[in-house]
């Protein structure tokens, strides 16, 4: 079953892919939690059966669109949960009167045809192919072969590695003309232990290779060393959006902070593809 998840104001919005009529279904409640702004799951579910009976006795049309699909509920365990294609999902909001669908609705029916938009595209088809397992696990290469996937046909310096010093928020990266040696010395750089991989990983931030889609690259760069060296994934939905971008700005002189954000988020489902759909959807998150 394909997952995706979507982001508005950084709350979930999930959806479930359906093979046999070719289309989305999006997670009611969580619709009407962002709707809300409520995050109490048990508010959002009262909230909403208030309101399916209120529409059911309205002979609203929009309760019999509703189909179920099991997803995962706050207990852990995966319950049977309302589920609206498109359409229905606009003429929910509709039943919400307020600034905030309104914002939703702009959110939710924008095409997304941006480069982010694209690449993420082209990240899903590496759970389907066996691309991923040709590329090369913990260097320079390797993540080489990842962003010239991704980013293939998007940037004419896809996969090439910059000539140009580059910096971000005041931070300057490795300089252009120190790339080459320093990206000797992190091929060589051991990645046996989650340690030493983490430890791997920041000095690749620490040099950031390509102009552009560092991030989105060398996440999945990490993720391979993971599953080869220690046979564990980052489960990247346990970690927050702030945790992680404070965790690589300390990585930059200590990567301890990263280690302990990362490590309890750690888990042994290194081939399951809603683990790895759900990465990619938190990965090109956090770009945002």
């Amino acid at each position: 079953m394909k997952i995706s998840i979507r982001f508005f104001n950084d709350r979930e919005v999930r959806a479930v892919w359906d093979q046999e009529n070719a289309k989305w279904w999006f997670s009611v409640l969580d619709i009407v939690g962002v709707l809300n702004n409520e995050s109490d799951y048990s508010k959002v579910r009262n909230y909403w059966k208030y309101l399916k009976a209120k529409l059911k006795k309205e002979n609203n049309q929009l309760v019999s669109a509703a189909t179920q699909f099991k997803f995962l509920a706050p207990d852990g365990k995966k319950r049977m949960a309302d589920m609206l294609d498109s359409d229905g999902v606009t003429a929910l909001a509709k039943n919400f009167p307020n600034n905030r669908a309104m914002k939703f609705l702009d959110w939710f029916l924008y095409s997304d045809t941006s480069i982010d938009g694209q690449s993420k595209k082209k990240a899903y088809t590496l759970f389907e192919s066996n691309l991923i397992n040709e590329f090369e696990v913990g260097t320079t290469k390797g993540l080489q072969q990842i962003h010239a996937y991704l980013f293939g046909g998007l940037y004419d310096f896809a996969g090439q590695i910059r000539e140009k010093s580059i910096s971000k928020g005041g931070y300057q990266f490795v300089y252009a003309q120190h790339l080459k040696a320093t990206l000797q010395q992190i091929d060589a750089m051991p990645q046996k232990a989650l340690d030493e991989i983490i430890i791997k990983y920041t000095e690749m931030n620490k040099a950031h290779l390509f102009m552009e889609g560092n991030g989105r690259s060398t996440r999945i760069w990490l993720d391979l060393m993971l599953k080869k060296r220690l046979k564990k994934c980052v489960d990247w939905s346990k970690i927050s959006k702030g945790d992680y971008m404070n965790a690589m700005i300390i990585s930059t002189v200590d990567s301890s902070v990263l280690i302990q954000v990362i490590k309890p988020a750690l888990t042994n489902k290194i081939n399951d593809r809603e683990m790895f759909m759900k990465g990619i959807d938190y990965s090109y998150y956090y770009e945002e």
